[in-house]
């Protein structure tokens, strides 16, 4: 459960990001609206536009688990359940902002949080779908759907179609090269010739385990 401060902070700095980016000058123009004292705004968020950037995006991935919760995936097929939690994140998300914290984050310096950013929501959408791998297929899903994710926001920011339909359909032509390469693995698995030759890249990531604690992509070889 966030500060009910630093929800009043991010609230107000949507406004003021369309012209001074995730920046200090955001978070003093939000601080000051949402009246709230600029040395608690500071101690909130220690990186300034950074760390409002970072708020933003974790927002973003507790409104889609609630968003997804609130379906009914039944009648869905999985594909189509990932589909929806992707396109459930970005109809919630605001452009613009979107737009700024990409900007933000392609900085070098800011590549680490970039990363765990991305591959926090691959993981939130996992584990809100039900997810319960353990083993290598815990990375390789989530690094997966990280390369669809990221590919379909940068296509999303350019997109001006009617309700983002392009996105849609290229969200969908991603998730079916997914499937495709699932189902080539599985051949390769199934046939002893061709895991031989072909199967040392998934048994090694097999040999993966779960994180066991919170961190950013930690793992551990089985035993």
């Amino acid at each position: 459960m966030t500060d009910p401060a630093t929800d009043r902070i991010l609230d107000a700095a949507l406004s003021h990001v369309p012209f001074d980016g995730w920046s200090e000058a955001t978070l003093n123009a939000a601080a000051l609206d949402a009246g709230v004292g600029t040395d608690l705004a500071q101690a909130l968020f220690p990186r300034a536009g950074l760390d409002l950037a970072l708020a933003y995006h974790r927002r973003g991935d507790a409104r889609m688990r609630i968003a997804l919760s609130e379906r009914d995936l039944t009648p869905l097929r999985f594909r189509d359940r990932v589909a929806l939690a992707v396109r459930l994140r970005l109809e919630d998300a605001d452009r613009e902002a979107v737009r700024r914290a990409a900007a933000l984050m392609a900085l070098p310096q800011n590549a680490p949080e970039a990363a765990r950013a991305l591959w926090a929501t691959a993981d939130a959408i996992w584990t809100a779908l039900g997810d319960t791998s353990q083993d290598g297929n815990w990375y390789s899903k989530r690094a997966i759907l990280s390369g669809v994710y990221s590919a379909v926001v940068l296509y999303w920011l350019g997109d001006d179609s009617d309700g983002a339909a392009d996105t849609w359909a290229f969200l969908d032509r991603r998730i079916d090269d997914v499937m495709r390469f699932e189902e080539t693995k599985a051949r390769i698995k199934a046939s002893p010739v061709l895991n031989a030759t072909l199967g040392l890249p998934f048994r090694l990531i097999e040999g993966l385990r779960k994180p066991q604690e919170a961190g950013p992509m930690p793992g551990r070889w089985s035993d």
